[in-house]
């Protein structure tokens, strides 16, 4: 048996081999193809990015025509390059430059020279191409805004460079490709695919016809079209309310967690990104690092929540059953929750249940709900990890998984936190207190904040925060349609959202209310330091507001978030009003909210903490109009009480 194996192992692997050898050589040209690259020509046709539509139709972004000059450099010849340099605009310099790049890259294969040549500059340069052998046009599709709003929500596209083309085929020297926002989720969707042509070319390189008579040529096929889930009057709007100012505004429709506005500010217009001042401006916008325009801070900035972080501390005490709707707790205008330890509290005081320690926002009764949840357990760490287990089912402490390429998950303090701060100690609740009311090891971003607040709104459970909404000839991810439930029991968000609304009624939020609409909200403050000249400094603190209105039925959860707005009502507070009030009523009835929100100005906050005044640059003045620096004007003083 053995004798007869080996010679029908090896006839059996000859039979295979001249069979594929045949294969390869007589039936698939492909190989041949390769092999005959030197005398044939690949000409890319590039198609149309998909169109990108609001969630309503509006059309948000199109395309324009863009040429790219492309060069071989090794079918350069006889150039005048003071001729080439003075029709393009270029120097001697910039020449070399790019002729030494394009040969480092490949001396045969063609490569971008200068991209993004408008239709004048594509007009000069055809008319007398042929003098400039070794260089042809390659025409491609760049976007064309039809608003100048929203550039952290599309992203931009941009040109690939040596380590995506070595991670993924499909691309080439020149191709574009999405960066940030949508262009870069959806970049499968919206490229398209490119067609590609083999042209046949003769002994002296002159083209003779397609190859094979187009056998392995290709059609290109436009990339889809999406519509996302953002309102387009509620985004500009937003960015209005922004201007001068820095922080976050996310919007949410809660019964399907689409994302109605994602507003980031300092902002830009998206067309300076587009053409030949591309790199310039970008360079601009990458080295202000005071303002950071590129940083979404809707999705990136990890905050201290403040007292809007008190809404869970309860719930989980309810959930927990450490606390009743009755519970009552005396507050003397702050808490003493050790010797020589005193949490000062802005309520008027007096016995407090949940309903008043809500839209009073009373530090003592959630101080003290968030001590019997940890001491419920007799062992601080495991009350720590039960309490943080609850948080974690509202999405917190972790990446949320939206459709947006960038994000920061927070930060959700556990056993092992404390463990870490305070080796060979035993800590208790009172000496982790400061997590009841959102000044503690707590972190979250403002999308985090916007989820938290939809997931009230809807008594419990959230579907994943996204942006797209309908993607044509495709469907958007199961995962935006899979309903998350939370660990807090539904029956105890009931109380919880009677005391929310009248925030609005009775409470810190008294003079934001809008008539018609029953909004739920949360002021809250956050205390704020930073480094500078190596020492921590207290700065201004931020203003926090999260709502959600209607009452019943809600159709929008919201958070605002601005840096150094002083408290929750003075500039969070009337933002989120207005915001709602936009997208419920189309209209704005609040006019005197308005005036004081677009005249409003912090940035003489900003610059108070350096030597010399800093003017963000590259910031809209309004919405419509060109890029321009900003223009600083005084803060406009609020007439609503601080509160905490």
């Amino acid at each position: 048996m053995r004798k007869v194996l080996l010679p029908t192992i090896i006839f059996i692997a000859t039979i295979l081999l001249v069979l594929r050898l045949f294969y390869l050589q007589v039936i698939d040209d492909t190989l041949k193809l390769k092999s005959d690259n030197n005398a044939i020509k690949i000409a890319y046709d590039y198609p149309e990015r998909g169109y990108i539509y609001d969630r309503n139709g509006k059309l948000l972004v199109a395309n324009q025509p863009s040429y790219d000059i492309m060069v071989i450099p090794k079918d350069v010849k006889d150039l005048d390059t003071t001729e080439f340099c003075s029709l393009l605009k270029i120097t001697k310099e910039d020449f070399l430059k790019k002729i030494a790049k394009a040969k480092v890259y490949s001396p045969r294969l063609p490569s971008v020279f200068l991209s993004q040549l408008n239709k004048k500059e594509y007009a000069a340069f055809q008319e007398i191409q042929r003098k400039f052998i070794g260089f042809y046009i390659q025409k491609r599709s760049l976007r064309d805004y039809q608003v100048a709003f929203g550039a952290n929500v599309f992203g931009f596209i941009t040109q690939v460079n040596d380590k995506i083309i070595q991670k993924n085929k499909y691309y080439n020297s020149g191709d574009l490709i999405g960066r940030q926002g949508v262009e870069e989720s959806y970049e499968d969707f919206l490229r398209g695919i490119k067609g590609v042509k083999y042209i046949q070319k003769n002994k002296y390189n002159r083209d003779i016809g397609s190859y094979k008579e187009g056998r392995f040529d290709t059609i290109a096929v436009q990339g889809s079209d999406i519509n996302l889930s953002i309102d387009a009057e509620l985004q500009k709007y937003g960015e209005e309310l922004m201007i001068n100012k820095r922080g976050g505004i996310v919007a949410i429709e809660p019964k399907t967690g689409e994302i109605l506005a994602l507003v980031t500010a300092p902002s830009y217009d998206p067309a300076i990104l587009v053409g030949r001042q591309r790199s310039k401006n970008y360079t601009a916008l990458y080295r202000d690092s005071i303002a950071k325009p590129l940083y979404d801070r809707g999705l990136l900035a990890e905050y201290t929540p403040g007292s809007p972080f008190k809404i869970l501390t309860g719930l989980v005490a309810l959930q927990e059953g450490v606390i009743d709707v009755n519970t009552t707790f005396f507050c003397n205008h702050g808490f003493s929750y050790a010797p020589g330890r005193f949490m000062k509290c802005h309520c008027h005081g007096g016995a407090l249940q949940l309903h008043r320690g809500i839209y009073e926002s009373c530090n003592t009764f959630f101080s003290s709900s968030y001590m019997k949840t940890i001491d419920k357990y007799n062992n601080p760490p495991k009350g720590v990890d039960v309490w943080s287990n609850h948080l974690k089912s509202f999405g917190l402490g972790q990446f949320m998984g939206y459709d947006l390429p960038t994000g920061k998950k927070g930060n959700l303090p556990t056993s092992k936190t404390y463990k870490k701060m305070y080796p060979g100690w035993g800590w208790s609740s009172k000496t982790i207190v400061s997590n009841a009311i959102g000044q503690g090891e707590v972190l979250m971003t403002p999308i985090q904040l916007a989820n938290m607040i939809a997931i009230v709104a809807n008594r419990g459970y959230y579907y994943t925060p996204h942006i797209i909404k309908k993607i044509k000839g495709n469907v958007i991810d199961k995962k935006f349609r899979t309903k998350h439930v939370t660990t807090v029991n539904k029956k105890h968000f009931e109380p919880m959202i009677n005391g929310l609304f009248d925030v609005y009624n009775f409470g810190t939020a008294h003079g934001l209310n809008v008539e018609g609409i029953d909004i739920c909200g949360k002021t809250g403050t956050a205390e704020n330091f930073a480094k500078i000249n190596g020492k921590r400094v207290k700065l201004q603190d931020h203003s926090i507001f999260v709502a959600f209105a209607p009452k019943d039925n809600p159709k929008i959860a919201i958070a605002v978030f601005v840096e150094n707005g002083y408290w929750g009502a003075r500039w969070a507070g009337p933002i989120t009003s207005l915001m709602i009030e936009k997208y419920i009523k189309k209209k704005i009835t609040r006019t005197d909210l308005e005036k004081r929100m677009l005249e409003g100005s912090l940035q003489g906050e900003y610059n108070k903490y350096y030597a010399n005044p800093i003017i963000d640059t590259l910031i809209k003045t309004k919405i419509e109009g060109s890029v321009k620096p900003i223009v600083i004007k005084p803060a406009v003083k609020g007439k609503v009480a601080p509160e905490n």
